[in-house]
């Protein structure tokens, strides 16, 4: 099992800065892929950010230049730096990791952009 623990949401104007952050505690050897999903009112949970255990990162086009995802491998934590942030960013965002197959969930934390 792992455990997910996030921290960092807030409510920021349009244009501000948050920095999310994902520690895994646990069984967390053989951690693949970590990660932000999102999901707003109404909408369907979608994906913001992965990185893979090598670095690699992909990011949805609608946060491409904006948002940042880093991974301390060693701390077992992630983080999603989002600049430029926009109202249409307002969601529950939730961390997730991938290992010997299973996603696991963190609890979500809320971003709120004003406008």
């Amino acid at each position: 099992q792992v455990q997910l623990v996030e921290s960092g949401g807030g409510l920021v104007q349009a244009g501000g800065s948050l920095r999310l952050s994902c520690a895994a505690s646990g069984s967390t050897f053989s951690i693949y892929y970590m990660g932000w999903y999102r999901q707003a009112q109404g909408k369907q949970r979608e994906l913001v950010a992965l990185i893979s255990r090598g670095g690699t990162s992909n990011y949805a086009d609608s946060v491409k230049g904006r948002f940042t995802i880093s991974r301390d491998t060693a701390e077992n934590t992630v983080y999603l730096q989002m600049n430029s942030l926009e109202p249409e960013d307002t969601a529950v965002y939730y961390c997730t990791v991938l290992r010997d197959g299973v996603n696991y969930w963190g609890q979500g934390t809320q971003v709120t952009v004003s406008s």
